[in-house]
């Protein structure tokens, strides 16, 4: 009887502890990071934007329920950031979450606020079935509003919604410049650059033939692929723009490929130049690479035609990458018709740094260059690596002040285009383009953030060896355990029993 007594005891005590330890954990947030990339972890960007908060922010996220593991785990993380989100602001951020698939009414409301939903694969009795899925959510702070319309299993959580706390909160925007008036790519162009940038900037066009125009008032000037001559007074303002301790990024054609009549010519504005002159050389030059993009070709088989993939040189994909915060976390960025570039001078106050390369089987090909589509590639046509692509030139370039210059030899690949011939660019070529403006341009620590992201890590990319290991641990691990916690209880219940054997044991 006493022994039932003891035993309930036991488990009214248990059931008690469990029930503290979860109203503690609903008032009291705690989580350890233990992953390699701290992706769990507040930056210090968030920690302080949050500490500057003086007016609530309300998120309203719109979570469906009741879907596959992969997308309930980013609505779990969703709220657990939100969660420490709430603590580090003091409450200063508060949130709810919403069902939109449990009636219509709120579903529209969801739609209404800007919350698109998506549509995912759900297995119902041995049956696929489509089901309408919602991930976003909505962000207030005082009379302004952002939306987060759909959250990424993987992507960059942290930087969504901080960026898009500091959009509401932030008062003066620093300005950033595009330059305009020599045939180069319109703002109306970039549309995924222009919202990225739009977070933290104003981004206005300049023009250097405006008298009245204030350079200094611009952190930083882009351009990005001029086609035509850039005259030399004007580049002369860029000399007395970067004088002043500005920044300039560069994105420029030295070639152009045509695929209408499947031939490569140069491209010179003079900003070419202007830059061997401070000891950045853009050859005139082709980079084809092994490692490269498809193009689509119309093949003829019989009386049908069809178009098909087909792998092209001349449009590299680069994956290597310096280690430096404009190019942090990017795994892959697709150029189109990039040139070498390289650094000539002996200035002891300027430095270059190689910001991406080729890989290790590229090569160059001098003009004039005909396209041949079927051409079959061998490896002699690939005899170089590591070819730079992008770097940046910082020191004293013009003046006694210090300033920096980044250049990509490629003019093309930040831009969407107009009309029918709008495409959406590669996440990463967006990443590239607006973490090097962000690295120039911005001092709050957001660059970190958007390339903070859940890696790939697949198993069966890994080495034989290493794979076998996981492998038998996996299987081996929690035998071991079990038959270890066996081997220490027998050894207790033995000693045990030894010493009540003892004839001095009471």
């Amino acid at each position: 009887m006493k022994n039932k007594k003891s035993i309930l005891t036991y488990i009214l005590l248990f059931a008690g502890i469990i029930i503290v330890v979860n109203i503690l954990s609903d008032r009291f947030f705690l989580r350890l990071d233990f992953t390699a990339d701290k992706r769990y972890t507040l930056s210090e960007a968030t920690k302080d934007i949050l500490h500057s908060l003086n007016q609530t922010v309300t998120v309203t996220a719109y979570f469906s329920e009741e879907i596959p593991p992969d997308f309930s785990k980013v609505r779990r993380d969703f709220k657990e950031t939100l969660i420490e989100y709430s603590n580090r602001s003091k409450g200063n951020v508060v949130f709810e979450f919403i069902n939109p698939n449990k009636d219509e009414a709120t579903e529209q409301k969801a739609m209404q606020e800007g919350i698109n939903p998506v549509m995912i694969n759900m297995r119902d009795k041995d049956q696929v079935k489509q089901q309408k899925a919602y991930m976003g959510a909505v962000l207030h702070y005082g009379d302004k509003k952002e939306v987060i319309p759909f959250i990424q299993p993987g992507a960059a959580m942290e930087y969504s919604l901080s960026t898009s706390i500091k959009k509401m909160t932030v008062d003066n925007k620093r300005k950033i410049g595009v330059l305009t008036g020599h045939g180069e790519a319109s703002m109306n162009s970039m549309p995924q650059v222009m919202q990225s940038l739009s977070v933290l900037y104003d981004v206005e066009p300049v023009d250097l033939k405006d008298a009245s125009l204030k350079l200094e008032n611009y952190k930083t000037l882009i351009i990005v692929r001029p086609k035509d001559t850039i005259p030399d007074d004007q580049l002369m303002k860029l000399d007395q723009y970067l004088s002043l301790g500005k920044n300039i990024y560069i994105a420029m054609n030295r070639v152009d490929g045509n695929f209408q009549n499947l031939t490569g010519t140069a491209v010179s504005t003079g900003l070419e130049k202007w830059l061997e002159k401070k000891g950045v050389k853009v050859t005139p030059g082709f980079i084809v690479d092994q490692n490269c993009g498809s193009i689509m070709v119309n093949q003829q088989q019989g009386v049908m035609t069809f178009q098909s993939s087909l792998r092209f040189p001349y449009l590299p994909l680069i994956t290597k990458f310096a280690s430096t915060p404009a190019t942090k976390g990017l795994n892959s960025v697709l150029l189109q018709f990039a040139s070498p570039i390289e650094y000539t001078s002996t200035r002891n106050d300027v430095s270059f740094t190689v910001l991406a390369s080729t890989s290790e089987k590229s090569g160059t090909e001098n003009l004039p260059v005909s396209f041949n589509i079927n051409r079959n590639w061998q490896e002699k046509d690939f005899p170089l690596s590591g070819l730079t692509v992008a770097g940046i030139l910082s020191g004293k370039i013009s003046g006694n002040l210090t300033s920096k210059i980044i250049v990509v030899s490629d003019g093309d690949f930040p831009i969407n285009g107009e009309g029918r011939e709008a495409r959406q660019i590669q996440p990463d070529n967006l990443n590239f383009f607006v973490n090097a403006i962000d690295w120039l341009s911005d001092d709050t620590g957001l660059i970190d953030l958007r390339s903070k992201e859940v890696n790939s890590r697949p198993i069966d990319q890994m080495e034989a060896g290493k794979k076998a290991f996981l492998k038998y641990l996996n299987f081996l691990l929690p035998l071991l355990l079990i038959i270890g916690y066996g081997f220490f209880r027998w050894q207790q219940r033995r000693n045990l029993r030894i010493k009540r054997m003892n004839e001095n044991y009471i």
